[in-house]
């Protein structure tokens, strides 16, 4: 079975480690693929989900989060593919009770977890991880997963920094009706999982772009709910155009919510001092969550629904915006210690620890493929 992740200027501006680290340039447009294998394994934030292909006798993505001494199912310190940034008990974090928490479905138990049956229903099959960040994330929670199953299997991976190249650097312009060129990465593999939304939040440097080019026009900026909207009507008419879905499964996970910025009526701890992620410990209870639902899941909703043949949703937001205590907060390798003296600039309350709740990402997903 091969894992892959591909990182795209469509929908990313960071890379992942892999096994073959390979950066396509396209001409006014900066894009990077990178292909990683694992060798010879045998507005309302209350809404229900609206899309009816996802609906089985058990709503999967509707439940509460309970504790579970039996999880986590591997550590990080065994896991061969964990970023610094994700690694949040190497890097100090007191507690590790977020680690234990499972997701409880309203009305029936999910599968447990099993990394060898995944590889022996995956043998000889690809998976293809496209997105940001939060996709790596993803991608290296479920290598952990499968590795702790089978820990003495024989895998490969080759680290390294991309050819040095003396390049004249033009413009970037991301070009919001035009996939063509990263969609061929995503050709002839069994499943495809993409993701995206916080890429196209970003600003000033951490922006992946100089210009945006819609309809034949180029603009310096422009609405990025209007942005994400347009390109994901191009992903969605490239999808329904060139993957044959009698061979390929594809999904598209929900956003990946954040909790910073924090409005104080969101939440009653007394920890959240910095008012964002850093000092929480613990799920919110319930099964909603009091602040806002991201806006850009309208349009994920809206696009899918629009499809000829819908993306499967992994609709993982909402069991994710209760895991306040899910994420690195100032535990990660990235930070220096003046950083972490200052929680309230410098706690990462975007991406997840590991262990930690992309494990449950991966359990639905495993969910979904197979059962």
């Amino acid at each position: 079975m091969a894992l892959l992740c591909v990182s795209s200027p469509f929908y990313v501006v960071w890379s992942c480690f892999s096994i073959l680290y390979l950066i396509l340039v396209q001409s006014h447009t900066a894009s990077s693929a990178i292909l990683i294998s694992l060798k010879n394994h045998h507005k309302d934030h209350k809404r229900m989900p609206i899309l009816k292909s996802n609906q089985t006798s058990c709503n999967m993505f509707l439940g509460s989060w309970v504790r579970d001494d039996t999880y986590p199912i591997y550590h990080s310190s065994d896991c061969p593919v964990v970023d610094p940034g994700f690694n949040c008990q190497l890097y100090g974090r007191p507690d590790s009770d977020y680690q234990r928490y499972r997701w409880r479905p309203s009305g029936c138990e999910l599968p447990r977890f099993s990394g060898l049956d995944f590889l022996l229903k995956m043998k000889g099959k690809t998976i293809l991880f496209v997105g940001d960040s939060l996709g790596r994330n993803q991608w290296e929670s479920l290598i952990c997963m499968i590795s702790a199953a089978v820990p003495l299997s024989a895998t490969q991976i080759m680290r390294g920094e991309p050819l040095s190249t003396f390049k004249f650097l033009g413009k970037r312009v991301l070009r919001l009706e035009d996939i063509s060129g990263n969609g061929n990465a995503w050709r002839g593999v069994d499943v495809l999982s993409f993701n995206s939304g916080h890429w196209w939040s970003h600003t000033e440097s951490l922006k992946g772009w100089d210009y945006m080019e819609s309809g034949g026009s180029f603009y310096q900026d422009m609405d990025r709910l209007v942005a994400f909207q347009r390109g994901m009507s191009t992903w969605a008419k490239w999808v329904d155009s060139n993957v044959d879905r009698s061979k390929t499964r594809v999904f598209f996970q929900a956003i990946s919510p954040t909790h910073d910025k924090v409005s104080p009526a969101e939440w009653s701890s007394a920890a959240s001092v910095s008012k964002n992620c850093f000092g929480e410990t613990a799920p919110l209870s319930g099964v909603t969550y009091p602040g806002a639902y991201p806006d850009q899941m309208g349009v994920v909703e809206s696009v899918l629904r629009g499809m000829s043949t819908p993306a499967y949703l992994l609709d993982i937001t909402g069991l994710s915006e209760l895991r306040k205590d899910g994420h690195p907060s100032i535990y990660s390798g990235n930070l220096s210690p003046e950083q972490r003296a200052n929680p309230a600039r410098s706690a990462d309350c975007s991406h997840w620890c590991l262990p930690g709740l992309p494990d449950t990402w991966n359990q639905l997903f495993y969910t979904a493929l197979f059962f």
